[in-house]
């Protein structure tokens, strides 16, 4: 075949270049900068060049040179981010020619050079050790930048006046030195923030730092807070210059409805909202004629009041999230723009971006319309509400009225179609509790309870999912570029793990290889003691949802087209969104925005929502602890939610907080994990723990700087019977001798 030797050269000249790294041939395309049309050339180029021996095929059909295959491993720089287990994976550095989202390399533990979470690396690639997976892995050889010097730590005094930090939110398990601390106003156990002056070495050692600022006793809930805010680096407070940014905004505001605006004043309108909630940007309007429903979804017009390039649009490009802590909200916007302009207050007139969607009873969409409009909300509700009225209709129609109240009924009868219609075409409906607390005024828990998935949140979810969907589809018939909300299908490897977990637990099903399947596991162990076991095993085998502007889809909802455009006082992502959006409807020339930049932002934007979800759920974690440290002794009850060979996972049930049994503190017994069950077996009567069992437990420790709850059983009220035991008993010899028979065959067969 007849290969085109200029592009033969330009993908020889690429991969054999110091900074090219292991890509696939549409990345290759990308970086030369060839026309989509012109893809499949490239690859067959690549085809020719590999049969030539020009070129080889790595794991996962990576692209790279003879040489880089026999050992002579590339280079790359990226950011560095940290998981739990001590490995880590690596963003490449793509110098803004990729046209596809750079696949992060894997970090195995003991290979990270001491690198933290955004630290700047110089990695080296190698074929992946696993040889249960292809692709490439990576040792950090330098560390190049590091991310953050300011750390936050609990002080413990040395002699001669000097003294040590324990860091928070690091790897380090040993202190680092501070020096002469003589003359500060510190105590064992104060809560500092510290500047590291020398990081510690891979083994931990060698760490030197300065203190910035005392805190407080880390005995005291009122400085959690700060704490928390200091150790994810979320900012405290507004810049003047982004204060007098959005004051200006305030001073130009003119509520006279122009006429390319629509006057939707007159509209039915509600908002349903939690019943804390500090911003409100959306709000909804419903009716049915005919047989068909035309849904109006409001959302506060940001972009009115936050001009592109601003210091206000600057300021909340860097947080890119609204952050809920428990004791407070750390807005993406000043309060100005987000409490009052933008906000969609009831019996007040207010700017937003309407999507107007008409569809048939049941549920299919035949028309979408955008547009700028005024509202004014006849009525602000909260989900308690709601859910009240749902129960009992006829007796809020003299508290609210007919009309309230029928938009109400519509609303519900329309969200659970759309759910309903969702469902059955395979999108997952997961539920995953999130945990609230309750605060007096000094920072204590007065209460903690599960944030349940109600009715009234479904008819909300299934409007604000129908609008981002509505928009996302619109766009894309557009041809145009924009950060969607994209969840990539999980990996085959770990939905075979899953399908083996659920085996082992005893539940009926096939290999999961669908989300239908992953609906009907969740669905037959829901309500049941071992629902959040696999909720969670579930959400492990899931990759993450990201923003993205590459057109992938969302996988657990089974859309083609989706974005996120319903909050844009509170997320940046539908903040660019809505810009988009008015390009198109002021007519003007919209933005080209390369796939490099928007790669950036969806990094940018998808990093700063995990470190504000991390940061919620330390602090909440924190507030527990502490209120916990005051009843060590005390027993709860609690259930079983994780089962590993060192030792159980329990979540209490009134106190909604997991705590670890250590195997050691189990009764004296000798126990072994059977993975098959998920069960921690001992030879005594009595002496199982299995996935999902009923405890009684008592709190033995509470560990503040490890942020830690150990429990002590006391009682399994779920305990096996004589006759599970011996059948527990007779798998465990049925295995042995199973894995005897195993030996003698293959012993057979070196004969």
């Amino acid at each position: 075949m007849q290969i085109p030797s200029e592009l033969a050269d330009q993908i020889v000249r690429l991969v054999h270049s110091p900074d090219y790294r292991p890509s696939k041939p549409k990345q290759i395309a990308a970086q030369l900068k060839v026309p989509p049309e012109d893809y499949r050339e490239v690859r067959r180029t690549v085809k020719w060049l590999v049969h030539q021996g020009q070129l080889v095929y790595g794991g996962n059909h990576l692209v790279m040179s003879p040489a880089t295959a026999e050992g002579e491993s590339p280079v790359v720089h990226g950011n560095f981010r940290r998981a739990v287990g001590g490995f880590g994976f690596v963003r490449p550095n793509t110098g803004g020619t990729d046209a596809e989202a750079p696949e992060d390399i894997y970090i195995p533990a003991g290979q990270t050079h001491g690198a933290l979470n955004d630290d700047l690396v110089e990695i080296r690639l190698r074929p992946r050790s696993d040889a249960r997976r292809s692709g490439v892995e990576g040792t950090v050889q330098k560390i190049l930048q590091r991310a953050r010097h300011k750390f936050t730590g609990t002080f413990q005094a040395r002699g001669g006046g000097s003294g040590v930090a324990y860091l928070d939110g690091t790897p380090y398990e040993k202190p680092v030195s501070l020096g002469d601390v003589r003359g500060l106003p510190l105590e064992n156990d104060d809560k500092i923030v510290v500047e590291l002056v020398e990081f510690p070495d891979d083994s931990g050692e060698g760490g030197h730092g300065v203190i910035l600022e005392v805190l407080g006793s880390s005995k005291n809930p009122a400085i959690d807070t700060l704490t928390i805010m200091r150790q994810f680096g979320l900012p405290e407070h507004f810049s003047e210059e982004v204060i007098a940014s959005a004051r200006e905004q305030a001073e130009k505001f003119d509520a006279t409805i122009t006429p390319d605006r629509r006057d939707l004043t007159d509209l039915l309108t509600v908002s349903i909202d939690p019943h804390d909630a500090r911003d409100f940007d959306d709000a909804i309007s419903l009716e049915h004629r005919q047989g068909r429903w035309t849904l109006w979804v409001h959302i506060a017009d940001v972009t009115h009041f936050v001009p592109a390039g601003s210091p206000l649009d600057e300021e909340a490009r860097e947080r890119a999230t609204s952050v809920y802590l428990p004791d407070r909200v750390i807005p993406m916007l000043p309060e100005i723009i987000s409490n009052h302009l933008a906000s969609l207050q009831p019996e007040q007139v207010r700017f937003a971006k309407t999507v107007e969607i008409e569809m048939l009873d049941d549920g299919t969409v035949t028309s979408t319309e955008i547009y700028n409009s005024a509202i004014r909300s006849d009525k602000r509700l909260n989900y308690t509400q709601v859910d009240r009225f749902l129960a009992d209709r006829e007796g809020h129609i003299e508290k609210w009225g007919l009309e309230i109240c029928g938009l109400l009924g519509r609303m519900h009868q329309l969200a659970m179609t759309l759910r309903n219609r969702r469902i059955e075409r395979g999108s997952i409906t997961m539920e995953m509790p999130e945990v609230k607390v309750e605060l007096d005024k000094a920072g204590k828990i007065k209460g903690a309870y599960l944030v349940i998935n109600t009715e009234s949140h479904q008819v909300i979810e299934e409007c604000m999912l129908a609008a981002n969907q509505a928009v996302a589809t619109w766009l894309t018939d557009l041809q145009l570029r924009f950060l969607r909300r994209v969840h990539a299908p999980p990996e085959r490897r770990k939905l075979r793990q899953l399908s083996r977990f659920v085996r082992d637990l005893g539940i009926s099903s096939d290999d999961i290889e669908s989300r239908f399947e992953i609906q009907a596991v969740l669905d037959s162990v829901a309500g049941q003691p071992l629902e959040n076991a696999v909720n969670f095993a579930v959400l492990k085998a899931m990759n993450k949802a990201i923003y993205a502007p590459h057109d992938e889809g969302h996988y657990a909802l089974d859309m083609v087209n989706y974005c996120h455009f319903t909050s844009p006082i509170r997320r940046y992502p539908d903040l660019t969104v809505h810009r988009l959006v008015q390009k198109i409807l002021e007519g003007a020339k919209t933005p080209d925005d390369p796939f490099p930049m928007l790669i950036r932002m969806g990094h940018h934007c998808s990093d700063k929502e995990r470190n504000a979800e991390q940061a919620e759920r330390e602090l909440i974690l924190l507030k527990l602890l502490h209120h916990l440290k005051k009843h060590v002794g005390e027993t709860m009850e609690a259930v079983i939610s994780r089962v590993y060979p060192d030792g159980l996972h329990a979540r209490c049930i009134k106190l909604p907080v997991d705590g670890f049994i250590p195997i050691a503190k189990l009764p004296n017994d000798t126990y072994r994990f059977e993975r098959r069950g998920q069960m921690i077996i001992g030879f005594k009567a009595g002496n199982q723990y299995r996935l999902g069992d009923h405890l009684t437990v008592r709190v033995a420790k509470v560990d503040l700087q490890e942020r830690q709850l150990f429990l002590e059983v006391v009682k399994n009220h779920s305990s096996r019977s004589l006759a599970d035991v011996k059948k527990a008993s007779s798998f465990r010899k049925e295995r042995k001798g199973s894995s005897k028979r195993q030996k003698k065959k293959n012993r057979r067969k070196k004969r």
